[in-house]
């Protein structure tokens, strides 16, 4: 079975009702989508890569993603935000800080991504 990601192979996937998003940004080595502005279909899943979104969309993508991974009944999701400066995870953060699903959250450990993913436990 071939990963929705394009990974050889078929990794576990865990997903329920597609959230929709904006298309990805130019230059995040996303192929860009008919149109342009058609929506992205993502799979609920575990975890969240967000480098393929614009800055401006991340607030309205973490609250969606959240809500749907609550409705699918996970307790906890990875949020992927990367290294760089630090401003993806501040601003991943600083959502997460206020969030009415969100019983707390912490980088990642090393081998889940480092300061490079948040770990958000979600409330019951």
């Amino acid at each position: 079975m071939a990963d929705p990601r394009g990974r050889a192979g078929g990794a576990r996937r865990w997903w329920a009702k597609p959230i929709l998003c904006g298309p990805p940004r130019s230059g995040s080595g996303h192929p860009p989508l008919a149109g342009g502005s058609e929506p992205v279909v993502l799979p609920i899943e575990d975890s969240l890569d967000l480098h393929a979104f614009a800055p401006g969309d991340i607030a309205s993508v973490v609250d969606e993603y959240l809500r749907a991974a609550r409705a699918r009944g996970f307790g906890e999701v990875r949020l992927i935000h990367g290294r760089g400066r630090g401003v993806q995870r501040r601003v991943v953060q600083s959502l997460l800080a206020g969030h009415p699903l969100v019983a707390r959250y912490f980088d990642a450990p090393p081998e889940r991504g480092g300061w490079g993913a948040t770990v958000v436990v979600l409330k019951a």
